[in-house]
């Protein structure tokens, strides 16, 4: 007997001050050095897109832009690491560009860690492209500082 498919159904959801802490805890499991919650706090009070993706009472990722001329600037995106490799990156990203389309930006700008191969790999399958790098931008567990990626998508 085969399994049956049920499909999820997701939907996005602004965050919000009393959601932050469910999200802090997600970032603390997912990154060696999280965002801290006033990082969340902050982000929230100046106005960021910060969207959350849930399906019925679950947070399957989150992510935090900020839009400039022109522009938005993707801070964060996190895939909850229980619901990672099922596509939900790429839920979020779409999501994004449909966003900074509608506020007329005309570029996607990210970092990533030099290290994050797989990001890197989602991002560049996105359509995104290597455009630079941050000498010694991130904390690193040894701490030292690691480069980061710049990416960017033309919209």
């Amino acid at each position: 007997m085969s399994a049956v498919f049920k499909p999820v159904e997701a939907q996005f959801e602004p965050l919000t001050q009393a959601r932050v802490d469910a999200v802090v805890t997600v970032e603390e499991m997912a990154y060696t050095h999280p965002w801290t919650r006033g990082n969340f706090m902050d982000s929230v009070r100046a106005g960021y897109q910060a969207q959350l993706l849930i399906a019925g009472t679950s947070l399957l990722g989150y992510f935090v832009a900020m839009k400039g001329v022109d522009e938005v600037h993707l801070l964060n995106l996190t895939v909850t690491p229980e619901h990672q490799g099922q596509g939900w990156g790429r839920v979020m990203l779409d999501a994004l560009a449909i966003w900074s389309r509608s506020q007329g930006a005309q570029w996607l700008w990210l970092e990533v860690r030099a290290s994050n191969e797989r990001a890197q790999q989602i991002y560049t399958r996105h359509g995104y492209r290597r455009v630079g790098e941050r000498k010694a931008y991130y904390p690193d567990a040894a701490g030292k500082r690691e480069d980061a990626v710049v990416m960017s998508l033309k919209l």
